[in-house]
């Protein structure tokens, strides 16, 4: 293989906040700053002067003046929390947190007036936190080994020496067979200054304050180092919540690369004969999200789902199908927000292009004073949501009006995220029902083996 083992374990960068003007933290445990300056337990605020960081205590003592900041902790027990932490940002569960981290707090500027806040930690501690925040500690031991592995993958796979440098997405609007489009990707770029962030853009990493299962300490030390590879290279191994029966493929969501270990694939063991193959085509999609074909990941079995989803994962039920209503007022008055254009009266909204797993990855827009051509899936989720939609596999219904303007359109859809590689839900149900760990990875990764990069 490609691929080499490593001496040591290695750390990450992990961006916990991005353009903070303030920020207020508290210290569990001493800690000395890069001049061996000591901070002894307590609350601190920091804020920019001049160009410089400037740390003051709870008595609004100058602790600490410097043009970059990072607090070693000086006993391993040690850790710091960060006042209102927001997780979920631009979804339907964005909140406010206070959160609890280990390993060193850096602070690195990121424009004249704004800082981003970082944690430094070992890449086993990091896991530990991500899937607990990810999936509840309590789920069951297999689906917690199985995610161990693939969040590591993905993880070491963003970083270097192991990240492959895919086609920046550069959007613009640009004419493609005569007619507008506007199309859009969000992937590795997002991120210069640290190796991931925190929330779900990446993967959820809440520190120490979700990690409170022996299970998960457990998982952890059973899965070091373990990852998975397909033809010598380390996976990218992306994931999401629930695929809605089917699993999507890489390019409909990014770039136009073909990874073979990311296809598209049926969440369960035998395609339902009643459904009709493929799910791009438009009839087949239909029928496909309209309905409840079995898989893996239809469940509304509430003592399993409780054992898998975090809290506030649990608020969400429709997961599997769902449906949504935008009436003409509010669609006018989302899209020029969403994507700066004014399209007066909305007339049709129309399937351009599906990807295999039924979800779209453009769609048309029709008004009265432009039309669009929108994608790829986040982007279509973002524009006709105040937040996101659940995911791009969506047929749409539209309401009669007057005039040929529709009142109101109604969005009947599938799955939760962007469907490729791991189904969440359905790798659980999977343990729940008996597949371990290595069949569930074989489900959903395809060809891909597990490797041991280091001990």
């Amino acid at each position: 293989m490609k691929i080499q083992t490593l001496a040591q374990e290695p750390a990450v960068a992990v961006g916990l906040i991005q353009y903070a003007p303030v920020l207020e933290f508290i210290l569990a445990g001493d800690f000395l700053a890069d001049d061996g300056e000591r901070l002894a337990a307590g609350t601190y605020r920091v804020a920019l002067t001049d160009g410089q960081f400037v740390i003051r205590n709870q008595a609004n003592d100058v602790c600490l003046t410097a043009r970059q900041v990072t607090l070693q902790p000086v006993s391993a027990d040690a850790s710091f929390t960060i006042k209102n932490v927001t997780i979920g940002i631009n979804f339907h569960w964005e909140r406010q947190e206070d959160q609890r981290f280990q390993g060193a707090l850096r602070l690195q500027m990121n424009g004249e007036t704004g800082f981003d806040v970082i944690n430094q930690i070992s890449v086993e501690g990091y896991l530990t936190s991500v899937i607990s925040s990810e999936m509840s500690a309590a789920a069951h031991p297999d689906l917690l080994k199985a995610h161990a592995i693939i969040s590591r993958s993905w993880l070491l796979a963003q970083m270097h020496p192991w990240k492959t440098a895919r086609r920046k997405c550069e959007p613009k609007l640009e004419l493609r067979d005569g007619e507008p489009h506007w199309i859009r990707w969000y992937d590795q770029e997002s991120h210069s200054g640290f190796d991931v962030c925190a929330d779900d853009h990446c993967q959820r990493y809440q520190g120490i304050t979700k990690a409170t299962s022996p299970e998960v300490f457990a998982t952890i030390r059973e899965t070091r180092g373990q990852v998975l590879a397909y033809d010598g290279e380390l996976c990218d191994a992306r994931f999401s919540k629930s695929c809605g029966g089917m699993t999507e493929s890489f390019a409909a969501a990014w770039d136009e690369v073909a990874l073979p270990y990311l296809a598209v694939s049926y969440d369960g063991e035998d395609f339902p004969a009643e459904y009709s193959l493929p799910l791009s085509e438009e009839e087949n999609a239909a029928a496909w999200i309209r309905q409840l074909p079995s898989a893996f990941c239809n469940t509304n079995d509430q003592k399993i789902l409780a054992k898998i989803l975090p809290d506030f994962d649990q608020e969400t039920s429709d997961f599997y199908r769902w449906r949504a209503t935008l009436t003409q007022a509010e669609i006018q008055a989302l899209l020029p927000k969403k994507l700066g254009h004014d399209f007066g009266a909305i007339l049709r909204l129309e399937p351009v292009e599906r990807g295999a797993s039924g979800r779209l990855v453009k769609l048309r827009i029709v008004g009265e004073k432009q039309t669009l051509v929108i994608g790829k899936e986040l982007e279509i989720r973002r524009a006709l949501s105040p937040s996101h939609l659940y995911s791009s596999a969506f047929v749409i219904e539209a309401d009669s009006g007057e005039n040929g303007v529709p009142a109101q359109f109604t969005l009947l859809g599938a799955g939760w995220g962007h469907g490729v590689g791991l189904c969440q839900i359905g790798a659980a149900l999977m343990a729940e029902r008996g597949y371990d760990f290595r069949r569930i990875l074989a489900h959903y990764y395809r060809g891909a083996e597990l490797f041991a990069l280091y001990r």
